[in-house]
């Protein structure tokens, strides 16, 4: 069992403090490169079939070579097995381009621990700030080369909105598009209820399409919840009865407070925490074991 842990797709686990990237990497020096996150609870990592296949549509959208998913499958469980199974533990599936001077792409799976931040998230919830993010509903269809339903690791415009979120006292963010629609957060998916309904903003708007999210809705239409994808409105989220972040290793956040209002409490919280945490469980049934 390991405090931290690194699988590469030869199949080797390495010594996860020594230096694995080139200087030239273009996962360094371009952010040219797709991920996924999964979470490993009870020595298995989970949904793991749902990842591979949102990763395979990343990386086809960036032109990035395809990997034989059974190689992404063995370091899984590999990585798992390096882990234990007494622990939760955040892992990070990471597909480069390569080196900028050529040759192969760069192929590698970690597990660490999960953060406070997110068990802080988990048990009190969080507050958000609603941020612009510049562009149009429109603009995935219009502009592919965006790849705004990619997971690229182009990450910095995400972690520049969380940190100017933070100067505000607040924890997360939710963008808005220049419509005015409600998108997605830096890290997560948007869900909220009415009543026995659940809705989030619909893909096509330029979003991430989210893998627990979409678990989540396979597990609640089977308990007598309506499921949709819906444009909303920053009114919406104030006006329901109850609003979550919703993602594969923090699971549900409920959203406390938005732009300093703080939300009613929510009639289903605890259902819809319990939901989340059977779709994680139960959706994508192949998982890597330890």
């Amino acid at each position: 069992m390991s405090d931290r842990v690194l699988v590469t797709l030869d199949h080797e686990v390495r010594d996860a403090d020594a230096p694995l990237l080139h200087a030239d990497d273009l996962a360094v020096v371009r952010g040219d490169g797709v991920f996924e996150t999964l979470l490993v609870r009870g020595g298995r990592a989970l949904k793991v079939e749902p990842h591979l296949t949102r990763l395979v549509a990343s990386a086809r959208a960036l032109g990035l070579p395809t990997q034989d998913l059974d190689d992404w499958r063995l370091a899984l469980e590999l990585a798992v097995e390096e882990w234990g199974s007494e622990r939760e533990g955040a892992m990070r599936l990471v597909l480069s381009r390569g080196r900028e001077s050529g040759g192969d792409a760069t192929a590698f799976v970690t597990v660490g621990p999960v953060s406070d931040r997110i068990r802080d998230a988990r048990r009190d919830g969080v507050s958000v700030l609603t941020l612009a993010r510049g562009y149009s509903v429109d603009l995935s269809a219009s502009a592919p080369w965006q790849l705004l339903g990619a997971k690229t690791l182009s990450y910095a415009t995400n972690m520049a909105a969380l940190r100017y979120a933070a100067t505000f006292g607040a924890d997360d963010v939710i963008f808005v598009s220049s419509e005015g629609n409600v998108l997605e957060g830096p890290r997560s998916t948007v869900v909220i209820a009415r009543e026995k309904t659940l809705l989030t903003p619909p893909p096509e708007h330029g979003i991430l399409p989210g893998t627990t999210q979409q678990a989540l809705y396979e597990v609640a239409s089977g308990k007598g919840f309506r499921c949709e994808y819906a444009a909303l409105r920053p009114a919406d989220l104030i006006t329901a009865e109850g609003v979550w972040l919703i993602s594969s290793v923090t699971m549900a956040a409920r959203v406390r407070k938005i732009d300093g209002l703080a939300l009613p409490d929510a009639p289903l919280a605890d259902e819809i925490v319990e939901l989340v945490d059977l779709a994680v469980e139960t959706t994508g049934a192949e998982s890597a074991e330890a």
